[in-house]
């Protein structure tokens, strides 16, 4: 298959200190792909390195027929601040930022967009509420409508099932599984192995080094988990090689 993303001997970290070191593997275009690993294991880092609010400390990320602005990339919800006085409706029209520029307004093609985005996550009749208002599996609905307007060939999904019930789940879930049958790249940073092993088809497995990539079943297995709870040990315990700040 075509390759979506190519990670070529790619170290990513903070203040020099690595917390991806020397990655190379390639995420095929279209692939549904969840990203693996103990805590500390550099899964957050790599999105941020995609996103290019990281550089490399060493190789590269080459992505293939498409710009950095084609990426959707959705942050932790630690990572947003909610106190910031905007409405769902507001949240959600950023989605269309590439298209209307940030002082651009919504003419009612447009807004019917942002309608349909917001209905197809469950959020009509929220659009006037603050996000400070919401639950987190509201501001999470919230989020994916945004992203669903980006209409991305990449999308990069940093924990997105924290901290939301079990229907926003199996909601989102279904976003996503819809994304990857339209043919759009997804990857997502997941701690739940359970929901990895039935709905993920791919899957990279760090330990701030790659410790397996490939078909989920051959990468879950007990075997691998195990060296990569070594390996982050091993890294943890020399601080002053690996760094402190490997998400």
């Amino acid at each position: 298959m075509t390759a979506s993303v190519a990670f070529q001997n790619l170290t990513l970290g903070y203040d020099r200190h690595p917390a991806v070191h020397h990655l190379d593997t390639e995420i095929s275009e279209g692939s549904l792909t969840a990203i693996v690993g103990p805590n500390g294991a550099g899964k957050s880092t790599l999105l941020k390195g995609m996103m290019g609010s990281l550089s490399p400390l060493e190789g590269t990320i080459d992505f293939s027929g498409f710009e950095r602005e084609e990426i959707a990339y959705l942050p932790q919800q630690s990572e947003i601040d909610r106190s910031f006085p905007i409405s769902v409706l507001d949240l959600v029209s950023m989605g269309l930022w590439r298209e209307i520029g940030a002082f651009g307004r919504l003419g009612r093609a447009r807004r019917t967009q942002v309608s349909d985005a917001i209905a197809a996550v469950g959020l009509t009749g929220f659009e006037k509420r603050p996000i400070g208002s919401l639950s987190g599996g509201q501001m999470q609905r919230a989020l994916f409508a945004r992203l669903l307007l980006q209409d991305a060939k990449l999308v990069l999904l940093d924990e997105p099932f924290t901290a939301i019930d079990a229907k926003t789940m199996r909601d989102l879930v279904e976003i996503i599984e819809n994304w990857h049958s339209e043919g759009r790249t997804v990857l997502a940073v997941l701690h739940d192995y359970e929901l990895v092993g039935s709905h993920f088809p791919q899957t990279l497995m760090l330990a701030r080094e790659l410790v397996a990539h490939g078909p989920t079943n051959t990468v879950l297995t007990a075997e691998n988990r195990f060296r990569a709870r070594q390996m982050c040990e091993a890294c943890n315990s020399t601080p002053h090689i690996c760094g402190k700040s490997a998400a």
